[in-house]
C-alpha cells in the first residue's frame, strides 16, 4: 500500500513566541532564523510610496506567526540615498523617508513585545560624502585634520593628475576621486571601494574607532539587539596603499586577499567592539558581512572574543548540485567548528538575485542574472533548497519574500532602475533592483497591499497571486511551507544549533543525512529517485510516494524524515 504526501501541510499550531522561543535563550542566536528586511521594500504606512518604520512596525505580527526569531533590517539611518542608504550622513538619526528616532524605538519596543528580536545594520567602512566630517575635510582643504579620518592622499604624475593607486571600485572606475579644493583648483584624491558617494573611513585614526564605539552604544541604549555589519572585511587597508597590478580586479574579489580586503588588522576593531557588547545584557550580538577567499578565513571573524556570526556566502553562491553543496556544508562546519562559533546558511539577499530566479537558470551564471529562465523550475529547487537550508545545523537567514517563492524581476525598463552601480561602465552588473522590488501583500491593489501610493520600483503584472493574502493558509503554497518548516525547526530538539552532520549513503544527485532522530533527503538531480523511507514523513518541498519501506522523491525535491 501506498501513500502520497502533500507539499507542505500547514501546522495545526503557530508557537508562542511568549513562550520559551529561540529569542530568550542566552545562546538564542546559535540556531536563530532570522529574516532580512530591506525598509524600502517591505511596507509603507504613508502611501509616499517608500517601505518605511512604521510599516516594518506594522507587519511584525505577519514575521511572529512567520516563525522567526529576529529581524535584520538594512539601513534606515539619514543618508542622501546614494547606494540606498549604505551611504550614511548621519548615524544616529532616521531617515525622514523612513521615520524618525521615535519610530525606531516604538518598533523596538513592539518588536521585543512579540518575541522578536532586532538588528540593525551598521556601515563601519565608509559615510557618505555628506557626513559632517567629510564636508568639513573638503571646505578645510588640505592638511586639515578631518581628512586624516579618510583616505585623502596627492595624486601620481606631474601635476597630481592620476589616482595615487591603481585600485578599482567595486562599483566600477577608479576608487579614487579628485576633490577640487576649497581655492578652485584640483586638489587631492579620496579612496572609495563603493561609489564616490560613499568615501572610505581611514581606521588607523583613532578618532574612527572612538566614534564607532559611541555609536554602537547609542543604538544598543535604544535596545537593538545586535549589528550587521557591512563591508565588515573592508574597514583596514594594507600599509602604504600599495598598488594591486591587476586591471580585472572585479575577478579576483573572493578568490584572493586584496590590499583593501580582509586584512589581518580588522581583527583588532571587533576585538574593541566585542568588549562593549558584552557590557549589555540579553546576549546580543554581531554578525559580519565578511566576503573573503575561503570559509576558513571567514572563521577568523567569528572567534570567541570577536564577532557572533558571519554569512556564509560560499554557501550561497553554491549551484544546485548535491556534490558541490555537501562540500560546502563539509568546509563550513569543520570550519566553524574549532572557533565554536556556528555555521550560518542564506540563499538570498537584497544585493543578489533571488534564488528562486538563480536555480531558474542554467549553472554557472553566478549570483546576478539577467534572465527569468524556467520559472517553474526555479521555484521547485527554490523550495527543496529552503528546506535543505533549513535543516543544517546552526543559523539560517531568510530574505524578505523569499517565503512567498517570488523571483526576480529582470525586465525592469532602464529609467527605472535605482542601483547605483548600473550608471557605472565595467563594475557590478548593477541589477540589483530586480531582488529589491516592494513585496505583494494583498492580491489587488495600487501596490498589491505594499501602500497606498504605488511602489518606488514598479511590481509586475500578476505580483497579487503571490502574496501573502493569495497563499496565507494554502497547503501547498511556499508560505506555508515556511511556516511549517519554521514551527518543526523550533519544535524539534535535532533541528537548529549543532556543528555536524551524519551523511548517509544515497543515490548520485541526492543529499542524505541524519540529525538524530532527525533525517533530511535532498534530491538535487533532474528525475525522481528511490530512496530509504527513514521514518514517518513530517515535510516535504513536493509530493512523493512511499511503499515498502521506499520513498519515491521527485526532481528537485527536499523531504524531513523523523525516526520515531
Amino acid at each position: 500500500m501506498s501513500q502520497q504526501y502533500s507539499a507542505a501541510p500547514a501546522p495545526t499550531t503557530r508557537p508562542d513566541p511568549a513562550v520559551a522561543t529561540v529569542a530568550q535563550r542566552g545562546d538564542w542566536w546559535r540556531d536563530a532564523v532570522i529574516y532580512q528586511v530591506y525598509p524600502r521594500s517591505f511596507a509603507d504606512s504613508n502611501g509616499d510610496g517608500m517601505g518605511d518604520l512604521e510599516g516594518v512596525r506594522s507587519r511584525l505580527p505577519y514575521l511572529q506567526g512567520l516563525g522567526v526569531d529576529a529581524v535584520w533590517l538594512s539601513p534606515f539611518y539619514a543618508s542622501p540615498q546614494a547606494d540606498a542608504g549604505y551611504d550614511v550622513a548621519d548615524y544616529r538619526a532616521v531617515d525622514p523617508m523612513f521615520g524618525n528616532l521615535l519610530d525606531a524605538d516604538a518598533l523596538i519596543r513592539d518588536a521585543h513585545e512579540l518575541g522578536l528580536r532586532i538588528i540593525v545594520d551598521l556601515v563601519p567602512n565608509h559615510s557618505s560624502d555628506q557626513h559632517e566630517w567629510f564636508k568639513r575635510a573638503l571646505a578645510e582643504g588640505p592638511g586639515s585634520p578631518l581628512r586624516e579620518r579618510y583616505h585623502f592622499r596627492p595624486g601620481k604624475g606631474a601635476d597630481g593628475e592620476l589616482p595615487p593607486n591603481d585600485w578599482e571600485s567595486i562599483f566600477g572606475g577608479p576608487a579614487w576621486t579628485r576633490v577640487t579644493e576649497p581655492d578652485g583648483t584640483p586638489g587631492e584624491w579620496y579612496l572609495h571601494l563603493f561609489a564616490p558617494e560613499q568615501p572610505d573611513f581611514n581606521w588607523e585614526h583613532p578618532a574612527v574607532g572612538d566614534e564607532f564605539r559611541s555609536i554602537l552604544r547609542f543604538w544598543l541604549d535604544i535596545g537593538v539587539d545586535g549589528f550587521r555589519i557591512d563591508v565588515a572585511h573592508g574597514l583596514v587597508k594594507a600599509e602604504g596603499l600599495p598598488d594591486l597590478g591587476s586591471h580585472d580586479q572585479l575577478k579576483l574579489l573572493g578568490n584572493d586577499v586584496m590590499p583593501f580586503f580582509d586584512q589581518d588588522g580588522v581583527h583588532e576593531v571587533y576585538r574593541q567592539w566585542r568588549l562593549v557588547l558584552d557590557e549589555y545584557a540579553g546576549e546580543r550580538i554581531f554578525v559580519a558581512e565578511a566576503w573573503t577567499p575561503t570559509v576558513e578565513r571567514t572563521a577568523n571573524y567569528v572567534r570567541p572574543d570577536e564577532l557572533h556570526q558571519a554569512f556564509n556566502f560560499q554557501y550561497l553562491a553554491t549551484e544546485w548540485d548535491a556534490k558541490e553543496l555537501r562540500q560546502v556544508v563539509d568546509r563550513t562546519l569543520e570550519a566553524m567548528r574549532p572557533v565554536g562559533a556556528p555555521a550560518t546558511w542564506v540563499l538570498s539577499n537584497h544585493d543578489v538575485t533571488r534564488h528562486a530566479t538563480r536555480f531558474a537558470n542554467p549553472p554557472g551564471l553566478g549570483t546576478q542574472i539577467r534572465t527569468a529562465g524556467d520559472r517553474a523550475l526555479g521555484l521547485r529547487r527554490a523550495r527543496a533548497a529552503s528546506l535543505l537550508m533549513l535543516a543544517l545545523p546552526g543559523s539560517a537567514y531568510v530574505y524578505q519574500g523569499e517565503e512567498l517563492g517570488l523571483p526576480d524581476v529582470v525586465d525592469l525598463p532602464d529609467e527605472v532602475r535605482q542601483d547605483p552601480a548600473y550608471f557605472r561602465g565595467a563594475g557590478q552588473d548593477g541589477f540589483r533592483d530586480g531582488c529589491r522590488v516592494p513585496i505583494p501583500w494583498t492580491r489587488e491593489g495600487s501596490s498589491y497591499g505594499f501602500g497606498a501610493g504605488g511602489s518606488w520600483l514598479p511590481q509586475p503584472a500578476g505580483w497579487g497571486e503571490l502574496s501573502i493574502e493569495a497563499q496565507q493558509g494554502v497547503p501547498g503554497s511556499t508560505l506555508e511551507l515556511y511556516r511549517s518548516a519554521l514551527a518543526l525547526r523550533r519544535s524539534l530538539p535535532d533541528l537548529g544549533a549543532g556543528d555536524s552532520v551524519e551523511w548517509l549513503r544515497a543515490p548520485e544527485g541526492v543529499l542524505a543525512f541524519r540529525r538524530g532522530e532527525f533525517v533530511c533527503v535532498a534530491n538535487t538531480s533532474g528525475e525522481a529517485v528511490t530512496t530509504p523511507a527513514y521514518g514517518r514523513v513530517l515535510l516535504a518541498s513536493g509530493e512523493l510516494t512511499e511503499a515498502e519501506g521506499e520513498a519515491k522523491v521527485p526532481a528537485d525535491t527536499t523531504v524531513w524524515f523523523t525516526t520515531v
